[in-house]
């Protein structure tokens, strides 16, 4: 069987049986999916929650599953700390998919057409309390170059506007953006393919910072460990995920443009938004017993799906400037941090491996932190230390002036006015040095108990106080 979200659930479930709740009452699509993350949240607590019954529709919604290291790392088959080094290796390795017969694809089991067509009976939620609408918010479009004839993934913001319609909104040098206006420029309408559902190795593989355009569906290969099964679209030249959940089929028309937004977005403001190009959508096909796919905007899963494909993807790039880089680690609360440590042979090796980094991950990436291998960035306390130990700002702070923007989804990229206006602005990025001296200066060893010995240490031996004891030695008796 290929892999696809069903299976990579049934894997997520028997090796973590509480990651995953229910929720049979009725909920309403506007807040109501959202709330319950967020109501967990407060308790620490982020299980995938699956929706059976939301008002307005016949389907199911699940969102919330990729809130952990952990179920990155179960499908990664790695442990959390190599999760950046596996994908970034991976990547390297492209799996080519594979097309397949339409009998053969369950994204295919039911067709909805012409006037049937209803985005409002789909179980889209509105997320946050000032966003404009309902918004698609782990849909895959798909759209083909019509240059090079590659076929090029991504996620984008995509309001729901009515029945048919929705919006796209591009930012920078998003590939997607950057095809439409090929077609725009032509007079064309852009056919486009949106895929809602599937392994979350096709999900991260398409938001993957990959050279040129396309190459999203192999990336998708490796993350998953196997081709990724296509199927030709019903109504244009499309390839698509033949086990996705759902597929819109549709396009972006050349000269009709709304007005959408706001949208809450991942830096956990409102921000971009404006007249943004119109999808209309002509066909829907979706496997028995759909499962709609969200993620919970502006919060930890649309942290962790944005954060770990730019760990990888910034490990990859790294690693090809700087051979003994260690470990990269772009942390979920705080996507604009990028946190890498590397055996130092040389001064050079610091500011090489950021300004890597920084070309990576343009867009978000403003504070480049860069330790030693005997720390560990998954442990921002172990950062702050050697912040706190090996980094003098005088000395080893690097400011790069107008370095982001201007404009784009950072609050710090935008000018703000007391009549309630912003003006775009360029913002700064740093490079903090927090690592030792290059060889062959000696500095100060840091304190450590022999790891031989630590191993040595049998923790079974550990048991509680007994009442004698605590008599005998917590008492003034």
């Amino acid at each position: 069987m290929a892999k696809d979200l069903r299976s990579y659930l049934s894997e997520l479930t028997h090796t973590y049986p509480d990651s995953l709740k229910v929720v049979d009452h009725e909920v309403d699509p506007r807040f109501g999916i959202t709330a319950y993350a967020s109501r967990l949240a407060q308790d620490g607590q982020h299980p995938g929650l699956l929706f059976t019954n939301v008002k307005g529709s016949e389907l199911s919604c699940i969102s919330n599953v990729l809130t952990e290291y952990e179920r990155i790392a179960l499908y990664l088959g790695c442990e959390v700390e190599d999760i950046p080094r596996v994908y970034g290796e991976l990547l390297k390795a492209p799996i080519a998919p594979i097309e397949v017969e339409k009998q053969a694809a369950t994204v295919k089991e039911v067709v909805i057409e012409g006037d049937d067509i209803d985005l409002g009976k789909l179980p889209i939620p509105v997320h946050n309390e000032q966003d404009g609408g309902p918004y698609l918010s782990a849909g895959v479009m798909v759209i083909r170059d019509p240059d090079s004839g590659e076929i090029n993934a991504g996620i984008y913001r995509h309001q729901i506007f009515n029945a048919k319609e929705m919006g796209v909104w591009f930012l920078g040098a998003h590939h997607g953006g950057l095809i439409y206006k090929k077609y725009k420029k032509q007079g064309k309408p852009a056919p486009i393919a949106i895929v809602l559902g599937h392994h979350p190795g096709f999900v991260m593989g398409s938001v993957s910072r990959i050279q040129g355009i396309g190459g999203e569906y192999a990336a998708a290969g490796a993350l998953m460990g196997e081709p990724l099964e296509l199927v030709a679209a019903d109504t244009s030249d499309l390839l698509v995920p033949a086990h996705a959940e759902i597929i819109l089929e549709g396009e972006i028309l050349p000269d009709h443009e709304q007005v959408e937004g706001p949208f809450g977005e991942w830096p956990g403001h409102y921000l971009g938004g404006g007249s943004v190009p119109t999808i209309r959508i002509t066909r829907i096909t979706h496997r028995r017993h759909a499962i709609f796919q969200d993620i919970v905007a502006s919060s930890r899963e649309h942290l962790v799906v944005g954060g770990v494909p730019r760990s990888g993807s910034i490990y990859h790039t790294v690693k090809d400037v700087v051979p003994s880089l260690k470990a990269v680690h772009v942390p979920f609360y705080a996507r604009m941090h990028c946190y890498i440590s590397l055996h130092k042979e040389r001064e050079a090796d610091v500011k090489k491996a950021a300004f890597a980094a920084l070309n990576t991950e343009q867009e978000n990436l403003r504070h480049i932190f860069v330790v030693d291998d005997d720390i560990n960035v998954f442990n921002e306390e172990e950062v702050a230390w050697a912040m706190g130990t090996r980094f003098d700002a005088e000395r080893d702070l690097l400011v790069i002036p107008k370095w982001n923007g201007p404009g784009g989804l950072l609050p710090t990229n935008w000018e703000y006015h007391a009549d309630g206006k912003n003006t775009p602005r360029m913002s700064s990025a740093i490079i903090v040095d927090a690592t030792k001296p290059a060889p062959p200066i000696v500095f100060p060893k840091r304190a450590v108990v022999p790891a031989d010995h630590v191993g040595l240490a049998d923790l079974d031996a550990l048991r509680g106080i007994t009442e004698e004891e605590k008599r005998k030695w917590l008492t003034n008796e």
